[in-house]
């Protein structure tokens, strides 16, 4: 048996399927995920993300700590900001993508569940003398997300903190039903929308009200179906610790500038690597989908590897992500993908797939 979110029972009394998610049990889906996706994409869907890692950083040294293990440049970071970056290994492979939230008291990163324990043990490792607590709110706290054209609606008069004045990749902490809370604007189907981190107590109570005011309640399945749709990677899948963040299209997310950090070195060498794999969008001509693992081909030659694929809900055809070789990344560019035998025709895409208005 997994670990289980708060909301596990009420998952189960309302017909999810659960599966196992980097050890936790997750729902997959309550209906279809034809279904809830197209509930993100035109109303609004509410998704249990308390499996994500949740963790605080305080003390005098918590800057240059996070500065240490991180791509991107917190310094920079405003009050309430919430910034994109990456973690890296030494050898400049990608060990997690995360987000770092900073306040005016303190710091806080949100790390994928499945990496929260290398994260957690590399974060200490990399502490030295530096004069920092790490407090792992992972189990105590529950992490709900309202993703969609309605989301804003939804959560309106819910927290102190008035979300629509959020910007986009802001927070706020906030009271929310009376609780102490934690109001997000960020996301993770292409779609505008917030996440609240509230009280494991008080999880239930908040979740019933966000159905009650029409939020979809909807699971991993069409969560994979929305962030491919906007070429949003995901790790196990798109990003790994073999991967590094050129390679995967994120060299925004790395700030050579900003002073030392670890992985550093090595992405230095790395980033104006020739021969190194990159990844692009794949739109499939036929109706199969090129799955994970599947063999990218020019003239008989294997040049890359498909690493997510599905039947798009919103375009209605075969998408997918690849990683091949370099000079095959011009949009437009036409490869061979061998679906189970079958070599079907696939062109080079621009990313995102999807984009809202």
């Amino acid at each position: 048996m997994g670990q289980r979110t708060v909301f596990h029972d009420w998952h189960a009394g309302h017909g999810a399927r659960m599966v196992d998610f980097a050890g936790w049990d997750m729902p997959v889906q309550y209906t279809t995920i034809i279904d809830e996706h197209s509930a993100v994409r035109n109303a609004a869907g509410l998704f249990d993300i308390s499996h994500m890692g949740r963790l605080n950083f305080h003390g005098p040294d918590a800057l240059a700590l996070i500065q240490k293990i991180y791509t991107n440049n917190a310094a920079t970071m405003k009050d309430g900001q919430v910034r994109y970056g990456l973690v890296c290994n030494d050898n400049g492979g990608i060990r997690d993508d995360v987000l770092v939230y900073r306040w005016p008291y303190s710091w806080a990163m949100v790390v994928n569940a499945s990496n929260r324990p290398k994260i957690v043990d590399w974060i200490n490792d990399s502490k030295g003398s530096l004069d920092v607590q790490i407090e792992d709110q992972t189990l105590s706290t529950c992490m709900v997300a309202v993703q969609g054209p309605r989301a804003l609606e939804i959560v309106a008069g819910l927290t102190d903190a008035d979300a629509s004045k959020l910007g986009y990749y802001y927070a706020a902490p906030t009271l929310c039903m009376g609780q102490k809370a934690v109001l997000s604007r960020t996301g993770y189907t292409g779609e505008d929308g917030v996440e609240i981190m509230i009280g494991n107590a008080h999880g239930v109570a908040l979740w019933e009200e966000l159905v009650k005011r029409g939020a979809k309640p909807a699971g991993l399945g069409c969560r994979d179906t929305l962030r491919l749709e906007a070429a949003m990677p995901l790790y196990g899948h798109e990003l790994s610790e073999e991967i590094d963040p050129f390679q995967a299209g994120l060299a925004w997310a790395v700030k050579m500038d900003k002073g030392d950090f670890r992985g550093k070195a090595a992405l230095a060498q790395r980033q104006n690597g020739g021969t190194l794999r990159r990844r692009v969008g794949l739109e499939l001509h036929s109706k199969r989908i090129a799955r994970e693992g599947t063999i990218v081909r020019i003239a008989g030659k294997d040049v890359g590897i498909v690493t997510s694929g599905t039947h798009s809900p919103t375009f209605g055809r075969p998408i997918a992500m690849a990683y091949v070789a370099p000079w095959l990344q011009p949009v437009g560019t036409q490869v061979i993908v061998d679906i189970r035998g079958n070599e079907e025709l696939a062109v080079v895409v621009p990313m995102p797939f999807y984009k809202r208005k």
